[in-house]
């Protein structure tokens, strides 16, 4: 991306992250998540979302069959949030870099082991995930050196010393802060110089495990386990140690994140997990005045010839033979779904100071009402640099001929 001109002072931007984490335990999607994701909090206006879940498949035959289907987990939320343009792709993994307006993003889901005498495995474990982030493209600091970590996942963290009794007497009187300072992932904070870089929401929910599963009760087996905050949503700061919880300083820094809430939605029943979910606000100045690439369609274009795109690249991307350029419809769900894409190179027809074009082939389009998308893949980057707006391609000619038959515009 372009660097920002001293003399050009960005504004701030506010990006409200909405943050789920969730031990499926194997389970079906169940048919309504709308409170999960929060999509019937009309004060709630959400940019970007993060979904991390565990045990999404542990049978053979879970196993034998993703290989051949979408899981039913990817599929429903997709289903749920591309309508609402929010499913730009998707991407398994331990950890996911992003960039936003120049600043360095990681987003780590995961599974740590579980069992109360296995807390020195899961500090272990903590770290050598940690260690193992590295990034193929060079440019790219270590992980420590981003400016957000997103870690959120089924840590497995649980309650010491205090008896079943007392931890369930202490949920049912809502005295959660009874519970805290036996909390596995309290204490190793009070110790780990690392892992107290990591900061947490109260925890003013009850535990989110184990429940017997289809119900709101702990867990009745013979084994009665402890109830345990096992899932829970942490966030590090490079430039900010210090992101206040409710409210923001009075001089917000250039970038910092303010927790607006950090729930379990006791609602949903169908593992022995309950949901957590954190809601934030990341405010930032951005560091970049403009994208890696920009992309305009051509600006009346129909299926009977040929799309002219034109595009500009700033000057410090380093583009390849090998990326492309790919026409979607709004409300794709993956980055292979694709209805036509080009070669930037192999079919580039002209360029000039900035600005390049090609032509993509659009004849297999069907007329349809939906609109579109021009995505650019950089293969240096492994990743979408640039997106145009929506357009519309149409199914004829614009232009119609009038009485005088002169090509007119129509209407």
């Amino acid at each position: 991306m372009a660097a920002m001109n001293p003399q050009t002072e960005l504004r701030v931007r506010t990006l409200s992250i909405h943050v789920v984490t969730w031990n499926v335990a194997s389970a079906a999607p169940p048919p309504d998540l709308s409170d999960l994701l929060q999509l019937n909090n009309l004060n709630l206006n959400l940019d970007v979302y993060v979904i991390g879940l565990q045990e999404m498949n542990c049978g053979i035959m879970s196993l034998l069959s993703d290989t051949a289907f979408e899981d039913p987990w990817s599929s429903f939320f997709m289903d749920v949030l591309s309508p609402l343009s929010f499913v730009k792709g998707n991407k398994g993994g331990v950890n996911i870099f992003l960039k936003f307006y120049g600043y360095y993003v990681s987003i780590v889901n995961c599974h740590l082991p579980p069992h109360v005498a296995n807390n020195d495995q899961r500090l272990e474990h903590f770290d050598r995930i940690l260690e193992m982030q590295n990034f193929e493209a060079q440019d790219i600091p270590n992980i420590l050196d981003h400016d957000l970590i997103l870690w959120f996942g089924d840590m497995n963290f649980r309650i010491e010393d205090f008896g079943l009794h007392f931890v369930r007497e202490s949920i049912k009187n809502q005295c959660y802060s009874d519970l805290w300072e036996k909390d596995q992932l309290s204490i190793a904070k009070r110790h780990d110089p690392l892992l107290r870089e990591f900061q947490e929401g109260p925890l003013l929910f009850p535990p989110t495990y184990k429940f017997d599963k289809n119900s709101n009760n702990y867990d009745t087996s013979e084994k009665k386990r402890k109830p345990a905050w096992t899932d829970r949503i942490l966030w590090r700061l490079k430039r900010q140690p210090q992101a206040a919880i409710h409210t923001p300083t009075l001089s917000a820094p250039h970038f910092t994140l303010f927790l607006r809430s950090y729930v379990s939605h006791m609602l949903y029943s169908v593992s022995d997990h309950k949901p957590v979910t954190s809601t934030f606000d990341l405010e930032l100045k951005p560091l970049v005045s403009a994208p890696l690439i920009t992309l305009l369609p051509e600006s009346r274009c129909t299926t009977e010839c040929d799309m002219l795109i034109s595009y500009s690249l700033t000057a410090d991307f380093l583009s390849s033979p090998w990326d492309w350029i790919g026409l979607y419809k709004v409300g794709l769900r993956h980055i292979n779904d694709y209805v036509s894409y080009v070669w930037v190179r192999d079919n580039q027809v002209s360029f000039s100071d900035g600005l390049n074009q090609v032509y993509i082939d659009i004849s297999d389009i069907r007329e349809t009402e939906d609109q579109f998308l021009l995505f650019y893949y950089s293969n240096n980057l492994h990743s979408v640099v640039g997106i145009s707006t929506p357009f519309k391609i149409q199914p004829r000619s614009f232009l119609a001929e009038g009485p005088l038959d002169e090509a007119q515009p129509q209407i």
